[in-house]
């Protein structure tokens, strides 16, 4: 098999290849280009699988059928069984259609195993090859072969430097009082006077303890991003400020005085959270955190206020990936809103608890009706819509409060096309727990909740906050401790 140099490269310069697995490509249809400089293998096992995919359903069938597509084109350029070079100054995609003598530890002739040998048959000629693959089985059997073996990473983001939407910040009193009094605080005059107690997932923000002025160290404020402002000499007083979209001012935040649909804070993360959830001016909002922690409850409560009492909306929309640990939907008996009832009664859930905790404005006897009687009621007149993500394709979103909940399940590319949906005055909140996926092909570094934290956070209409403490019950917390 032919590996061209690019054009531009030296002929003495190391290229590597890389052989894709199948999971890489329906993972993300442009992952073949992707690797820049060097040359792309895809096994002849591939192809096969790509065609038996190409029917499925939702974000898988779509990859596949464009990875073909793709290839097509690439066919077009030149012989992909000896590469071709796709741009300038670009290594080359290339087909292996040999049949590749397997080692013993391969003898079972599958797929998996036929697409490992492409990348065995490279490595004992001496190239640097590297299978890429979303499968640790595959990866496993390869470094047990000494074969190099990697994890796409290309979407991925480290979760230990995800952004959380605030930080942590010890000042003198005086500027608290500031904040409060003038109701604004240049960021500039709190970085020269703070000193940084806990970072926040700036990629120039690590813990600098003890920091005496602008020169020790530099704190970079994302739009919509908080702080929490401790007072240097006083543990009892402190403060609690927004970074007004894209300007260069804090403004203060304080709890709701009122309930929001009943609800009140029970800590910082969620008084942040409710701030950006009831802000018109923040069109996107991403909440991240742990089982209990009040992600759902909170958005479905602000939407609820927003929709229902102040009418800024027509109407909730609230939609879940269905991402089965069992049976699929299809084997639940029922028609579509039976089918969904089940995946959507955590939804349901928290609507009826929000009902409980006030006397909804449905009519003149609502406080009379029953919590269920009033959700019923607020979904037969379609104040309420509740949705599998499936229905929400090739939708436009015009004047609704979207909350897709469990959005650790979707891939970057299906977080996309839900945000492209959003039509004027919606607005979109994405809630879940990074911790929590079912997706076979994702986890907390590439799922598309992640990617949508860090991709969108430097601009000034969206907001993200990770709610640290679970309020579900004293057994919840204990749970998210120590299990």
């Amino acid at each position: 098999m032919a590996t061209p140099t690019p054009t531009g490269k030296s002929a003495t310069e190391p290229l590597k290849s890389f052989v894709l697995d199948t999971n890489v490509l329906l993972h993300d249809d442009g992952s073949m280009f992707a690797f820049k400089e060097h040359n792309v293998v895809i096994p002849f096992p591939v192809i096969e699988e790509l065609d038996g995919f190409k029917r499925a359903d939702g974000e898988v069938g779509r990859n596949a059928r464009h990875t073909i597509r793709k290839l097509d084109a690439l066919s077009k350029l030149g012989r992909l069984i000896e590469g071709v070079q796709w741009g300038e100054d670009t290594g080359t995609i290339s087909i292996d259609i040999e049949e590749h003598d397997r080692p013993l530890p391969l003898h079972g002739d599958s797929p998996d195993n036929r697409i490992i040998s492409s990348a065995n048959a490279l490595h004992r000629k001496g190239v640097e090859a590297i299978f890429i693959s979303k499968d640790i089985n595959a990866r496993v059997k390869c470094r047990a072969l000494e074969i190099p073996a990697e994890d796409y990473e290309t979407d991925r983001v480290d979760p230990n430097l995800l952004y959380t939407g605030f930080a942590e910040l010890s000042a003198p009193g005086e500027l608290i009082n500031t904040l409060h009094e003038q109701r604004m605080l240049p960021v500039e005059h709190l970085v020269s006077a703070a000193s940084v107690i806990r970072s926040s997932g700036h990629d120039d923000g690590d813990e600098i303890p003890d920091a005496n002025g602008p020169e020790e160290f530099e704190l970079h404020l994302q739009p919509n991003e908080f702080v929490i402002i401790h007072d240097a000499l006083d543990p009892s007083h402190s403060g609690l400020a927004r970074r007004l979209s894209d300007t260069e001012h804090l403004i203060p935040i304080s709890a709701p005085r009122k309930p929001v649909f009943g609800i009140l804070p029970r800590n910082v993360q969620q008084t942040m959270a409710l701030d950006l959830l009831l802000d018109d001016d923040v069109k996107m909002v991403t909440l991240t955190g742990g089982a209990g922690t009040g992600k759902t409850l909170l958005a479905l409560a602000a939407a609820m206020t927003k929709s229902i009492m102040e009418e800024r909306y027509e109407r909730v929309l609230v939609a879940r990936p269905i991402m089965p640990m069992g049976r699929d939907i299809g084997y639940l008996p029922g028609d579509k809103d039976e089918k969904l009832g089940a995946w959507m009664q955590p939804v349901f859930d928290n609507l009826e608890f929000l009902m409980q905790t006030r006397s909804a404005p449905m009519g003149q006897h609502a406080e009379s009706k029953s919590a269920e009687q009033r959700l019923e009621r607020l979904l037969a007149d379609g104040s309420v819509i509740v949705e599998a993500l499936t229905y929400i394709r090739g939708r436009s979103i015009p004047n609704q409060f979207l909350i897709v909940d469990e959005a650790q399940n979707l891939t970057p590319h299906e977080v996309k096309t839900i945000v492209t949906r959003v039509g004027e005055g919606t607005k979109l909140v994405l809630t879940g727990d990074i911790a929590q996926i079912d997706s076979p092909y994702l986890d907390m570094s590439s799922n598309g909740l992640t990617y949508a934290v860090e991709r969108m956070k430097d601009l000034g209409v969206t907001g993200h906050v990770t709610l640290m403490k679970s309020e579900r019950s004293e057994l919840a917390s204990l749970a998210v401790e120590r299990l």
